[in-house]
Order: C-alpha cells, then sequence, then structure tokens
C-alpha cells in the first residue's frame, strides 16, 4: 500500500494502543529519530496519528553536521553520516515542538551531545517544555570521555543518566548504540542510573569504497547503517535485552518496512518500534505500517489486550 491508496489525512481510529512508561501511545508505531522533520513530513500524512513523532537530536547550539558527501547506498539499507545537523534547542523550544503539539502529536524529543554538560543543558532547558517524553541519544562522540560514545561503557553511561534524572520528571528513553561488546551491561547501567525506557538498536558502523579512487564513498569514511539488512540483529538485540530486563519498556528500532516486521519485535518483547529508513524512500511508509500492524492485532487479542496496559508478549 503506497501514498496513492492510502488516504493519509482522513480520521482513523486506532484499535490497538500501547503505553510506553507510562505515556499513551495511540498505536505502537513511532518515527526514528533522524529521519522526521515536521516541514516536510507533515505534507505527506497527518503526523498525529503517529504513536509518537521521535524528532531529530537536540543539541545545545545549532550543529552544521558533517562534510558532504553524507550518505551512500548499501544493499538491503544505506550508510549516513549526516552528524546530528540541527538548529539547536531554543530554536527547537520555538518552532516544531510549539507546531507538532498543537497537531496533536505524542513527541519524544531526542537528545545529543558531545559533553555531559550538553546532555545536561538540553534536558534542563527541555524539562518544562510540552514534549512527552526525552530520548537520549548516548552514540554522539562525547569529548568527556576521549571522544567515544558515552553509550559504549557502562560506567560513563550511569554517570550521565544518574546526572540527568534529577533535572526532569519526564520520562527519560536511552537510545543504545549496537556497537558494544555486551548491550545488556550497558542497558543494565542505563536502568539503574534512572532510565524510564529504552529504545534500541542505533545504527550499526559501516562504510562503502568507491572503486573508481579506491576511496570511501562517506567524507566521513564511516556511517551508520539502517534499513532492512539490520533488521534481523536489532531483533536478536531487543530480544536479548528483554530477557535480561523483563520489566523495563523497550522500543525496538531497525530495517522496519511493514507491519509484519514491527510484529516481530512486538513478539520479540517490546512495547512500542520506530520506522526510519523506511520512510527514507517511502514518506508514507510510519503511517502505512501502524496501519497494517493495528489490523494485524486484531487477530492476537491476547498481545493487543498486554500492549493495551503497558505490558509486554516476553
Amino acid at each position: 500500500m503506497g501514498i496513492m491508496s492510502m488516504n493519509v489525512y482522513e480520521p482513523h481510529e486506532w484499535k490497538h494502543g500501547t503505553k510506553v512508561a507510562g505515556v499513551p501511545w495511540k498505536n505502537p508505531v513511532g518515527t526514528a529519530s533522524g529521519t522526521f522533520q515536521l516541514a516536510a513530513c507533515r505534507w505527506f500524512y497527518d503526523v498525529s496519528q503517529m504513536g509518537a513523532i521521535s524528532t531529530k537530536g537536540v543539541s545545545p547550539v545549532p550543529w552544521e553536521g558533517n562534510p558532504t558527501p553524507r550518505t551512500a547506498e548499501s544493499p538491503a539499507g544505506m550508510v549516513n553520516a549526516v552528524g546530528l545537523q540541527n538548529p539547536g534547542v531554543d530554536h527547537y523550544l520555538v518552532d516544531e515542538l510549539p507546531k507538532l503539539k498543537e497537531l496533536g502529536a505524542t513527541v519524544v524529543t531526542n537528545v545529543a551531545g558531545h559533553s555531559d554538560d550538553d546532555y545536561a543543558e538540553v534536558v534542563e532547558k527541555l524539562a518544562d517544555s510540552p514534549a512527552d517524553m526525552l530520548e537520549i541519544n548516548v552514540s554522539c562522540p562525547n569529548v568527556s570521555h576521549g571522544g567515544m560514545s558515552v553509550g559504549s561503557d557502562p560506567k560513563t553511561l550511569h554517570r550521565l543518566i544518574s546526572r540527568l534524572r534529577p533535572i526532569t520528571d519526564k520520562p527519560m528513553v536511552v537510545k543504545l548504540s549496537p556497537n558494544v561488546t555486551d548491550i545488556v551491561s550497558i542497558a543494565k547501567a542505563a536502568v539503574d542510573a534512572g532510565a524510564d525506557a529504552l529504545s534500541l538498536i542505533n545504527t550499526l558502523v559501516g562504510m562503502r569504497i568507491d572503486i573508481r579512487t579506491g576511496e570511501p564513498i562517506i567524507a566521513n569514511r564511516t556511517g551508520g547503517v539502517s534499513g532492512p539488512a539490520i533488521f534481523p540483529i536489532a531483533l536478536g538485540f531487543v530480544w536479548r535485552v528483554r530477557q535480561a530486563l523483563p520489566d523495563i519498556p523497550i522500543i525496538g528500532i531497525g530495517g522496519i518496512d511493514s507491519g509484519e516486521k514491527a510484529l516481530e519485535y512486538l513478539y520479540a518483547g517490546a512495547n512500542a518500534v520506530e520506522v526510519g529508513a523506511a520512510a527514507l524512500y517511502d514518506p508514507t511508509a510510519p503511517l502505512r505500517i501502524a496501519r497494517e500492524l493495528d489490523d494485524l492485532l486484531d487477530s492476537r487479542p491476547q498481545l493487543a489486550a498486554k500492549l493495551a496496559q503497558g505490558q509486554t508478549w516476553r
């Protein structure tokens, strides 16, 4: 079902909602951070119909992002190194966030930073905002920790989340990187420090080479791999974290391009999912997938009932 065969603005009565860290979602499908911009997406579908909108990473000051070229195609996916380009938290607070709330969207604000102070500054400014949830992106290179991402070490992640937790009462989701040796220990550190939910996975590290020049296609050399190619990997990560942490809400991310794939995440133990790369080639994909999943849950009343209560299959 594509853009021509789905009325993307007609009112839709959702049958199966979910809850993530106590926050009601109209349905279990949201947009993945980095793939949603209101100015563009609102022309393709009614964004308020999504379970939640996870916005592009917000930093303390405007970030220009990485030099071009920033993207490269990959078998069943893509590699990108955009570099979290965004106009900064002050602009976000007076522009995109008020517009999203005025439309009736449930908003998950993604928080980015290059140091612990960066994260703290953004969270403090968002603490009294209309955002429904905060999603802490711990995959950024962090100058406080020698340039590595804070999400790659349990101790440094615990320190960061412990610092952020007292700043806000909003539900705080920690977005985990798959580029680690043991994601369970990372997940436990986030939860022990006060995370209300986890989202996983962020992109995997990869690259493409231009065989005409012998050089990497992307100016940054490596980038994040997303798309259908990472689906079974991401699903495995969600399964492992759910087995280790039976009670923490989980948002599954990675390679979702159909209601059936979203359903697999729910059976793996996720409370909800986010759609990312699919929206880059089919702008209406998040809404299409949400409607497909809504119909699939009709014949799965036990799963639907658990989701509605904020519980999970596993």
